[in-house]
């Protein structure tokens, strides 16, 4: 007889009710209208003519987000990490030497993801908060020999930018590819990819794209594409070996995986939309609002944690006041108005909030809004002054 079915598991759900959140943290952030509207269409077969014709204009949107030309450049199916790990997975072999530029939390993720593929793995670092200097730079490239530096554009634990102008070069000088975290920095930051002679880039969907997460956009230069030709092994990860997936994303067409059709439909929409709007003015948009959200909460008396000339235009970290516990206002803003912002990690947690104007998000509206949230709410989660003794008569 077959085996009697059990119950033990089976629950009787309503159907699914989330509620409305306006996603002002490190990300996810809210996706546009549009790519949710294409997210929601009929799945078609992912060899299917239509969908190959879209996995082009896929591509070739990403390259102008990233202004590349490389030719390997494709949506990872998987979240940002994966595209991260794709960066290393493909290019180090056991014993290569990888420096690490950390100056947060992703790049200490740098640094143990390069492990995991047997580099030999050197780092330097900066305090959370501040950015290389070109001439530290090169002093480890010289010191260390190493064959990759990896770093991160746009750290979100932190928010700062790292300013790119010559790193590429003394990386070429020195036989060592760039490899560059974008995560937080494509679609919003001014990003040049080609001009900044970076070899290995990734980056997420649900940030300055303006998508939900799930792909990781991923690029490899020629140089990068060298070093992984010359591999004297496979690569160690087989989902995420590239010289396979380019098979299915270049003109061979060769099935790899099942790839997640309706999320690369999404990808399509959020990138046609930024090509809409143009890289500049999306970048002026996102720097403009950031701005606009530093002036605010300065004149609110609250603190910034970065130097302006550093500040990530996507990624504010704004002090905690002493005596105000950070995570219970945050809570608040959930719990009353909907509104997420995040809290610090690593070495800034219960330091900083950390609040997000990425993609969709970025509007001088909702700026305004958290700015009269933060000056009606916050007053009474700080301390109350200690009561002063009356005066003796």
């Amino acid at each position: 007889m077959p085996p009697s079915i059990s119950s033990t598991h089976r629950l009787a759900l309503d159907p699914i009710a989330t509620p409305e959140r306006l996603l002002l943290g490190p990300g996810p952030s809210n996706a546009h209208p549009t790519v949710l509207q294409a997210l929601a269409r009929m799945p078609i077969g992912h060899l299917d003519p239509l969908y190959i014709d879209l996995m082009g204009e896929v591509q070739e949107l990403l390259r102008y987000a990233w202004q590349t030309d490389n030719r390997l450049t494709i949506p990872m199916s998987g979240t940002g990490s994966a595209a991260m790990e794709a960066t290393l997975a493909n290019t180090i072999e056991p014993g290569d030497k990888v420096l690490v530029a950390v100056m947060g939390y992703f790049g200490q993720r740098l640094v143990d993801m390069a492990g995991r593929y047997r580099a030999e793995v050197v780092s330097i670092e900066r305090p959370w908060g501040e950015a290389f200097e070109l001439a530290e730079l090169e002093a480890a490239l010289i010191a260390h020999k190493p064959a990759i530096l990896a770093m991160v554009h746009a750290e979100t634990s932190t928010g700062v930018c790292q300013p790119m102008e010559g790193i590429g070069d003394l990386c070429r000088q020195h036989d060592c590819l760039l490899l560059l975290d974008t995560v937080t920095s494509l679609g919003a930051v001014p990003l040049h990819i080609d001009a900044w002679k970076v070899d290995l880039a990734y980056s997420c969907s649900q940030k300055g794209l303006s998508c939900p997460p799930g792909l990781g956009p991923f690029t490899m230069g020629p140089r990068a594409e060298a070093k992984l030709a010359a591999r004297s092994g496979k690569v160690p990860n087989w989902y995420l070996d590239v010289s396979l997936l380019n098979k299915y994303w270049g003109s061979d067409r060769v099935y790899h995986h099942t790839a997640p059709v309706n999320m690369n439909f999404g990808m399509r929409e959020a990138l046609r939309l930024l090509a809409e709007e143009g890289l500049e003015a999306a970048w002026a948009r996102h720097r403009s609002n950031a701005e606009r959200l530093w002036a605010g909460l300065e004149q609110l008396g609250l603190e910034l944690h970065v130097s302006e000339p550093l500040r990530l235009a996507t990624l504010t970290t704004v002090r905690i006041p002493e005596g105000v516990d950070g995570k219970a206002f945050s809570r608040h803003l959930l719990d009353r108005f909907g509104i997420e912002v995040g809290g610090g990690l690593g070495d800034l947690a219960g330091k900083v909030w950390r609040i997000g104007l990425m993609g969709y998000n970025s509007t001088p509206e909702n700026v305004d809004r958290l700015l009269d949230i933060f000056a009606s709410e916050l007053p009474a989660f700080r301390p109350s002054p200690a009561p002063v003794a009356a005066a003796i008569a």
